[in-house]
């Protein structure tokens, strides 16, 4: 399996598949090559699953016409403020700007100033997977991570996250 090596002032090893299908290794400076040899041999399955799935990603898209992105995008700009700020009151967060985006890699995101992008490409997933992206991106304003701490307060709003991720996946 061929990979690109970026090694930094990191502790530990991370594998990223890129949307055209490189796989990245991000690496320790220190770290000997047998040892990353190692450790992208036994990721080899997540490494292929990842392929596959970005691109069964992908493919999902290509059938789209310019009306079907147009009619997506209009419906993205309907929906998605309105869950936002539901989902503001009830958890208590405020937030800047939303915009819709053609964000391929990304559902959705949050900057520090408390703005919010999501991508309409997320519209076609069931709406629960929109509540999730929507928790997930105010629990941003509270938490710029994806610490436990994070996750905790995604799970008091909804019990069932993990399930509504997945949905995100399949």
């Amino acid at each position: 399996m061929t990979y690109e090596i970026v090694y930094s002032e990191r502790r530990t090893v991370s594998l990223v598949v890129k949307p055209d299908g490189t796989l990245v290794v991000r690496a320790p400076r220190r770290m000997k090559k047998k040892e990353i040899e190692r450790i992208v041999s036994d990721h080899e399955r997540w490494v292929e699953k990842t392929r596959t799935r970005q691109a069964e990603r992908i493919d999902r898209f290509a059938t789209l016409t310019d009306e079907d992105i147009a009619a997506l995008k209009k419906r993205a700009k309907q929906v998605l403020p309105v869950l936002t700020t539901k989902y503001s009151e009830i958890m208590g967060i405020t937030y800047g700007r939303i915009t819709i985006t053609s964000a391929k890699t990304r559902f959705g995101s949050c900057s520090s100033q408390g703005n919010i992008s999501y991508s309409w490409r997320l519209l076609c997933y069931p709406p629960e997977a929109w509540e999730y992206v929507v928790v997930h991106e105010l629990s941003h304003r509270v938490y710029m991570n994806h610490s436990p701490a994070f996750y905790a307060l995604i799970e008091r709003v909804l019990p069932d996250y993990k399930a509504r991720r997945k949905l995100l996946k399949s």
